[in-house]
């Protein structure tokens, strides 16, 4: 029994390292004149604001005059229904890939952890697909300009993100792949 123990007290000790050799990473740069605009999102992880997404989930980005983007997320319900979400993002300092998002009313603006991360992780030099999450691995979203992808980029990109630690077996695709 205690040979038995003493393999698997190392082997638990080493597991939370597995993160650490590949952290999340955000992109270390990022221009917000070419990311806005409208995305397509081609597949996620699961998130409560899209479990009545049937399709046609949009995100559109908007730079505005005070250093800060508009956000709207859309789709199409389980009913038919287009549901909408504005929000807004800020850039966070010294950080270029990394933003703050929040879908609350502004004058709840200050209180701090209404503010989500979002983190662009891997981008597309071109900028007609990006892959946005987060540092604790809960959330992923494959974008994309275009409404659907080529099979073997998404394989891809799928790839990177399982090498910075994701979980990607619940995946939920949104759409269709080429």
């Amino acid at each position: 029994m205690h040979r038995l123990l003493v393999p698997l007290l190392l082997l638990l000790s080493l597991a939370p390292c597995a993160h650490a050799a590949n952290p999340v990473t955000s992109v270390p740069q990022l221009d917000m004149s070419r990311y806005a605009g409208q995305w397509h999102e081609i597949a996620h992880l699961p998130f409560s604001f899209q479990a009545k997404c049937a399709g046609d989930i949009t995100a559109a980005y908007t730079l505005r005059d005070d250093n800060q983007i508009g956000v709207r997320n859309a789709c199409r319900t389980t009913a038919g229904e287009m549901k909408v979400a504005d929000g807004i993002a800020r850039p966070v300092p010294g950080h270029p890939g990394r933003l703050e998002v929040r879908f609350t009313p502004d004058w709840l603006a200050w209180v701090p952890f209404l503010w989500a991360d979002y983190w662009v992780i891997d981008l597309d030099p071109g900028y007609t697909w990006a892959v946005v999450g987060e540092p604790d691995r809960r959330y992923l979203w494959i974008l994309s300009r275009e409404p659907a992808m080529d099979r073997a980029l998404f394989e891809q990109i799928k790839a990177r993100a399982t090498a910075m630690g994701y979980e990607l077996e619940p995946l939920i695709m949104a759409a269709p792949l080429r």
